[in-house]
């Protein structure tokens, strides 16, 4: 699903019209946005926890040509689905 996708369903659900929802689901994405930037958690209920995780340097290799890289430290976005996103996943 893209945000025009999302954009279009809000809009066949409510009614309103595309620019404001449009506006509403950019402006619920640039405060997720912001928030995880900060590194604070983003708990939707019914939905899921979205924190950013440090990961540390560690050593890779490249599979084409076996050379071993340092891989730096960096910073990932992960996402934990609440207990009810699950259970309506399995219904289906």
């Amino acid at each position: 699903m893209t945000k025009a996708d999302l954009v279009n369903f809000i809009f066949e659900r409510v009614g309103l019209p595309r620019t404001e929802i449009h506006k509403i689901v950019e402006t619920v994405f640039e405060t997720m946005k912001e928030a995880l930037q900060e590194e604070e958690v983003v708990k939707i209920s019914g939905f899921g926890v979205f924190t950013v995780r440090r990961k540390g340097s560690r050593i890779g290799r490249n599979p084409k040509t076996m050379q071993i890289v340092e891989i730096k430290p960096r910073k990932v976005v992960t996402f934990r689905p609440s207990e009810q996103l699950k259970q309506s996943i399995q219904k289906t």
